[in-house]
């Protein structure tokens, strides 16, 4: 009974490829019909749907595919919920009263070093800037060099600044200076 099951399966098996050489074989000889009566070019169907596709691709603004950073990322909403007060930063260079700090607990009421934005500190990067300035501004000072507005503080009001130090004898030597400060971004 398993022969004969196995006999007639290769038998379909070989008329079923017999077939498809056939119509191979005919279809290279252009005997069949649908070949001459069928054109890919002129089909309604598939041009709708091409221009459609082609259509929908010129519409689409082009995204940056690359993966961004967490503070990148931070920065982002903070320039999209701030917008605002982009307009209104100051354009010409002017004069800040600055001072220093450090992320200890005694200054800040804790001690992770997580910025109002929710950035971490970074010497050489981060200001703590009055509530006008957006987080992300990028402010040169005269003698510190470019550092970005990531921080608030009780005290920081007006024109007072702080510059982030690693440790408190650099921010005590600092001390409290007039500085003259410019709005780069």
């Amino acid at each position: 009974m398993i022969f004969r099951k196995d006999f007639l399966f290769v038998v379909v098996l070989f008329i079923a490829l017999f077939n498809i050489n056939t119509l191979h074989a005919k279809a290279e000889q252009n005997e069949l019909p649908l070949k001459s009566l069928y054109s890919f070019k002129s089909d309604p169907f598939l041009l709708k749907w091409t221009f459609e596709i082609e259509k929908n691709q010129s519409t689409v603004a082009v995204v940056n595919t690359e993966p961004q950073t967490f503070e990148e990322k931070t920065l982002d909403r903070w320039k999209q919920k701030q917008s605002h007060l982009w307009k209104a930063l100051p354009k010409e260079k002017f004069t800040i009263n600055a001072s220093a700090y450090t992320a200890a607990a005694d200054e800040c009421g804790k001690s992770d070093g997580i910025t109002s934005s929710g950035l971490k500190v970074a010497e050489k990067r981060t200001l703590a800037c009055p509530p006008s300035y957006p987080f992300g501004t990028k402010i040169s000072i005269e003698g510190v060099g470019v550092l970005r507005c990531e921080d608030r503080g009780g005290a920081i009001k007006g024109n007072h600044f702080d510059i982030y130090m690693e440790t408190k004898g650099e921010a005590f030597a600092f001390g409290r200076r007039n500085l003259v400060a410019e709005v780069i971004e």
